[in-house]
């Protein structure tokens, strides 16, 4: 299968010389997790996703992290050095880019230039299709968990997501699995130490766990994994098929599930984990 069959060719795209606020926004739009950043002759020069935006924003550093987010340049932001794919090369070679560099998205680039670009949505699509009956859950999921207490601060949430290198945590209360956490739930979120030395987040921009937006939000003090996971937890059996789970991360939305046993969570299964089944 090539990839122009499972690209999708509605990228959404910013200019170079605007505003990480103009980004947000998109996404928010478009219900999109990442922008393409072109320059003035509509080449893809960078793009910005949600986990980047999660991890740039935050914490001490350049004075430049201070102002507004409408006052802040993408290219900030964004990641440079674009991974590109054509759209006559075969999908698992995609898949194989995505792994090997960690990514999540692809863009797709003809002679023309920006041509659509692939995500591990449109993938997740494809393995839905081709893919019934050849993985169980067991087959594919990854048994080590990353957690997180309800009570921990959102400073430890994005620590240990960049220690672990991981971008869904499970939040947990009194040992049972409650809510999850990914990027998009912290995505304008940064923790910073102000002169009197005590720890607070200040928050541009939250998504909360009913999925509305916390708009105005300029200073939350301590606030907690539990306030911000999605709490309506999905979970799939381990013995289930893997385009079971596929389909549940497309109908809901989500990009993870924990994986259960006997009802006790044994480990999660990711669209990463399940586009390894491309073969």
């Amino acid at each position: 299968m090539k990839v122009e069959n499972v690209m999708n060719d509605e990228v959404i795209v910013m200019r170079e010389n605007e505003q990480v606020g103009h980004a947000r926004n998109l996404m928010l739009k478009h219900g999109f997790s990442r922008v393409v950043v072109v320059d003035a002759e509509r080449r893809p020069i960078g793009m910005v996703t949600e986990k980047d935006l999660s991890q740039k924003m935050k914490g001490n550093g350049p004075e430049w992290k201070n102002r507004p987010i409408d006052k802040i340049s993408i290219r900030r932001a964004m990641t440079e050095n674009l991974i590109t794919t054509d759209p006559s090369a075969n999908v698992t070679s995609v898949v194989e880019l995505m792994i090997k560099n960690g990514i999540s998205s692809v863009p797709v680039v003809d002679e023309e230039g920006l041509a659509g670009i692939v995500t591990k949505t449109d993938l997740i699509k494809f393995y839905n299709d081709k893919y019934q009956g050849k993985w169980k859950v067991s087959d594919l999921m990854s048994n080590q968990m990353v957690t997180v207490n309800e009570n921990h601060s959102i400073a430890h949430v994005i620590s240990v997501m960049e220690n672990n290198n991981v971008s869904k945590i499970i939040v947990i209360r009194d040992n049972e699995a409650v809510g999850i956490i990914t990027p998009e739930n912290i995505s304008f979120a940064y923790v910073e130490d102000p002169e009197t030395g005590v720890s607070v987040e200040k928050i541009y921009f939250i998504r909360n766990s009913n999925g509305r937006d916390k708009k105005n939000v300029k200073m939350v003090s301590m606030l907690t994994a539990g306030d911000i996971m999605k709490n309506h937890l999905i979970k799939i059996d381990k013995e289930e098929d893997a385009a079971k789970a596929a389909a549940i991360m497309l109908h809901e939305g989500v990009s993870g599930l924990p994986v259960v046993e006997d009802d006790e969570v044994v480990g999660i299964i990711t669209k990463t984990d399940l586009i390894r089944g491309i073969q």
